[in-house]
């Protein structure tokens, strides 16, 4: 037994962080799980007596914790566990920023307000040896910071990205060893445009939005051996100057100069700006979490030189430099080739290049105050032959652990998740934006709240939605509890739309679901009342929302408006649904929290818009009104459909997809759901079919087109080759990767869950085409693993590995079973499982292997070469077929061979044939690649 992980907040030791509603929480890894008592302990570094102290039954490994915290302290924390099994006890730390206390340094600035690159510096004596050193700053736009030419920390592009007008985030970094040699030292401050000055926002985006001056400000605090102290600020003290860096933005890229040399220092002047806006930091670090492996080197067509680094990403190119002073090299940055030839017409105005200047220094260099998306480099202006080994890609986002995955034995539905995950990295930028290339890269708040179900699973998103919400709220703020389009919205005016707005609500009370810790709800409750009152104001008819602008079922395929991609799903119809939603959570919230009065107004609230919505959509006997995929899969996600009339609604859906010959015409917001309801409502085939076509639109389609992030659109490819023609396209979205959820939930199992995983319903559905599956998901209480195989024998048993944490209990429910043999023991399906590794086996009921049927039509049968062999050696009648392949295809194929035989006197299968065609039909199992397993 050993305690594996201690988690402050759902962060590893963090410094410096906001630190409001703290949790401590751990997981225990054990052979099995025994009650026992936990015990938590934290004291102020240094210090004997401890600071708080709690000793309890063991219920789950989380502590919330009342504790007056102060400011610039760390504080040691131990948890340790006894039970009858044994003990164990870990150790680690988290440490307090500026917190409420005033900043004594100064805003300082250059006064020329056009530098690209501002430079601050000061030299300074420490005359004694340094116990501990700590540095507190921040500056707009981004920044880099140094200690005698060495980089602090190993985060880029600080503070992030907020609305600077309200919250500016403040970075606290430990410099105690930069410190350690010499006595003088110089502290330099490197400052970029970023989304403070740069260019940013939609449709191309407007410059200074924030402001139109870097500024800096910041503390260092040293504590010396001896117990002295000492302060350095930002002061009038300081110098400032140009630096190397020409022009730089998010959109732009970078240029920068080396052969400029720094001269020109000067005094900063000091800004009254305000420092109330200063705030402990909220947002992970930005980090290179990975480098690519080396890139393949092309010539195209065109003669262009590219570097393939075979995975579009977000982050930037680093090299190393072997040109002679004075070379200018330019690099591009694209996601895909078009007839070979680099393309970038889809990145819009963004320029997205980095153009250096070699001082004839051999070295690495890179960019400083930017981030690319991208797959492709066209490299020019290099006079030496250019070498693989001297380019890398720098793989950046925010500094999530990852979590969960998911392996199948279908390299294609492998590579599908791969490219959900990628898409996630390359978008979870400090804000979930929606692309990372082209002249956008906006934290919309739709791509967020569908997404983000599945983002928990991939990755601990805990602190990154925290602080993702208080964007919302911030804006909201400025609007009268009008939730945003994207967060933070750059001066965009416009908002207040279902889904979209809907994140205020959804994703704080997903991520108490998923992590248990009620802080996120705490910190975003009045901003979710507020909301959903907004809804209440400006609805145009009551109980329902109407009246104001929505994006619908955005990206639908289903629409009758080409110009406006909202799809054919009455947009007031998702807006009510989500309108009821929302004042649900807000009522369960308001309950969770012990607001009695919300939770009855709003509860009240819920059950009128919930009678609204049914009187208006759907019929007495469970016709909805609008037959589209989107339409009914939320109706039923959304549990608005009276458990009486699910089968008709759900049969519907059926008939719905037999008539779009089961292929998705979904948008944001059905594609999320479709597949999920399907097998919650028993039609998993059907779903399991849908996933895996491959022809448009599919997710495997993308797959199959060379795709290694989720597009935009079903067709951001079309088949040939080509770019969809449609302005705005990317390659690097990750809305329609939802579908991953639905792999964890109904293939991997991990279904239905208490708040935070204590208890877990482990339901896998069964299907042939995905017939070994291995996954797991890291919970609050440590990993969930699955794996099963559905066996090749002649029963095809099924083999079911698991691993329960410490601490959890899960419910095995498999599907048609009444006994399952769990290590070796049998037991009545729906048992229980605590800590431990179990191999279960069991073969399904009746019905479990499918079979061909006198009906089964002429194209099912010529898909199954297996079925085929045996009707040939029973009658020849399939050579019609054989002869004429477009038959397959059109009308006659969707016929059995009995209606051929009477429709066609010329196929002429005599009777005894027919009858023992039939017969095989009856015998031969569907385990083909189209499934088989009901």
């Amino acid at each position: 037994m050993n305690i594996q992980q201690i988690l402050i907040n759902q962060m590893q030791t963090p410094i410096g962080f906001q630190l409001d509603h703290l949790q401590v929480s751990y997981t225990v890894s054990a052979e099995a799980f025994t009650l026992g008592e936990n015990t938590l302990t934290i004291r102020e570094a240094g210090v004997l007596e401890p600071v708080y102290h709690v000793c309890k039954t063991y219920d789950q490994g989380r502590f919330p914790v009342e504790l007056p915290l102060k400011p610039r302290t760390r504080y040691e924390v131990t948890v340790s566990l006894t039970t009858p099994a044994g003990s164990c006890s870990g150790e680690t730390f988290f440490e307090t920023g500026k917190m409420q206390e005033a900043f004594t340094g100064d805003w300082i600035a250059h006064p020329d307000k056009e530098l690209q690159n501002t430079l601050f510096a000061k030299h300074f004596t420490l005359s004694k040896p340094v116990a501990q050193a700590r540095l507190y700053m921040t500056a707009l736009g981004v920044y880099e910071t140094y200690l005698d030419e060495a980089k602090v920390g190993n985060e880029y592009l600080a503070p992030g990205v907020t609305d600077y007008n309200q919250w500016i985030q403040v970075q606290t970094y430990d410099v105690t060893e930069a410190l350690q040699q010499g006595e003088q030292h110089e502290w330099l401050i490197s400052t970029g445009d970023g989304w403070y000055k740069g260019t940013i926002g939609f449709d191309g985006g407007h410059s200074a939005i924030f402001g139109d001056q870097h500024r800096a400000i910041g503390e260092l605090h040293v504590t010396y051996t001896d117990g002295s102290k000492e302060v350095i600020v930002t002061d009038d003290s300081w110098q400032a100057t140009a630096g190397k860096v020409t022009k730089s933005a998010i959109y732009y890229g970078e240029d920068l100069d080396d052969t400029q040399e720094i001269t020109d220092w000067q005094p900063v002047i000091l800004l009254s700006e305000t420092k109330d806006t200063l705030q402990d930091r909220l947002s992970l670090p930005i980090q290179i979490m990975e480098y690519l492996p080396e890139p393949e080197l092309l010539t195209t067509p065109a003669g262009e030189t590219v570097l393939d680094f075979h995975q579009n990403q977000a982050g930037w190119l680093e090299f190393y430099n072997r040109e002679p002073k004075g070379t200018r090299l330019t690099f591009q940055m694209g996601e895909i080739l078009q007839e070979g030839n680099f393309y970038r017409d889809n990145l819009r105005e963004a320029r997205a290049a980095f153009v250096y200047i070699s001082d004839g220094e051999e070295k690495w260099v890179r960019p400083h105050f930017t981030y690319y998306g991208y797959r492709y480099v066209k490299v020019s202006g290099n006079s030496q032959p250019l070498e693989t080994k001297d380019f890398r890609g720098a793989v950046m986002y925010s500094a999530m652990t990852a979590t969960g995955d998911i392996t199948t034995d279908r390299p294609q539905v492998n590579r599908l998740f791969a490219n959900v995950q990628w898409g996630q990295k390359s978008n979870f930028f400090d804000s979930p934006t929606d692309c990372p290339q082209r002249d956008e890269r906006l934290g919309w708040t739709g791509d967020a709240n569908v997404f983000c179900n599945t983002a928990a699973f991939n990755m601990n998103t805990f602190a990154f939605f925290k602080k993702y919400l208080k964007d919302v709220a911030a804006e909201q703020h400025l609007f009268d509890g009008r939730a945003p389009m994207y967060a933070p919205s750059f001066g965009n005016l416009d908002g207040g739309a279902a889904v979209w707005g809907d994140a205020a609500t959804m994703i704080p009370w997903q991520m108490y679901q998923v992590y248990g810790d009620s802080a996120i709800l705490q910190q975003n409750y009045q901003e979710m009342k507020d909301w959903v009152d907004w809804i209440s104001r400006n609805t145009k008819t009551q109980n329902l929302w109407c009246g104001t602008f929505q994006f619908g079922d955005w990206l639908a395929l289903d629409g009758e408006n080409p110009a406006l991609p909202t799809g054919k799903t009455d947009e007031d119809f998702i807006a009510s649904v989500y309108y009821h939603h929302s004042a649900t959570i807000v009522a369960k919230t308001a309950a969770l929290l012990g607001h009695s009065a919300d939770e009855a107004q709003y509860s009240e609230l819920a059950a009128r818009i919930k009678q609204a919505i049914q009187a208006e959509y759907l019929t007495p006997t469970g016709r909805l009104a609008i037959d589209t995929q989107t339409a009914y899969a939320v109706a039923l996600a959304f549990d608005l459909v009276p458990a009486a009339q699910i089968k008709r609604v759900v049969t519907d859906l059926v008939t719905r997809l037999t008539k779009d010959q089961d292929h998705l015409k979904t948008g944001f917001v059905g594609t999320s759901f479709i597949c999920q309801v399907l097998s919650k409502y028993g039609e998993h085939k059907l779903a399991t079919k849908i996933f895996l076509q491959e022809d448009l639109p599919s997710w495997l389609y993308a797959v199959n087109m060379g795709a290694t992030t989720i597009w935009e659109r079903w067709n951001s490819v079309e088949p040939d080759g080509t770019m969809n023609p449609e302005g705005m396209n990317s390659l690097n979205h990750y809305s329609i990767g939802a579908i991953m959820e639905w792999a964890y939930k109904y293939v991997l199992g991990i279904r239905e869950h208490s708040v935070g995983y204590q208890k877990v319903m482990f339901a896998p559905e069964f299907d042939y085409r995905l017939k070994k599956i291995s996954g797991h998901f890291d919970t609050g209480f440590g990993r969930l693993a699955v794996s099963y195989v559905i066996e090749q024998d002649v029963n095809h048993r099924i083999a079911v590995k698991l691993t329960v944490p410490f601490g959890m209990t899960v419910t095995v429910q498999l599907p048609r079973a009444t006994q399952v043999t769990v290590n070796g023991e049998e037991q009545d399906n729906g048992f229980e499982l605590t800590c431990g590794q179990y191999t279960m086996s069991y073969l399904p009921t009746a019905d479990y292997v499918e079979r061909y049927t006198p009906d089964t039509t002429a194209a099912e049968i010529m898909a199954d070469a297996e079925l085929v062999a045996k009707i040939d050696a029973i009658d020849p009648v399939l050579d019609f077929f054989r002869r004429d392949p477009d038959a397959v295809k059109g009308g006659l194929g969707r016929m059995s061979l009995t209606k051929l035989n009477t429709l066609l006197p010329f196929i002429n299968i005599p009777a005894e044939h027919l009858a023992q065609i039939n017969g095989v039909l009856k015998e031969t199992p569907i385990l083909s690649e189209r499934g088989g397993l009901q």
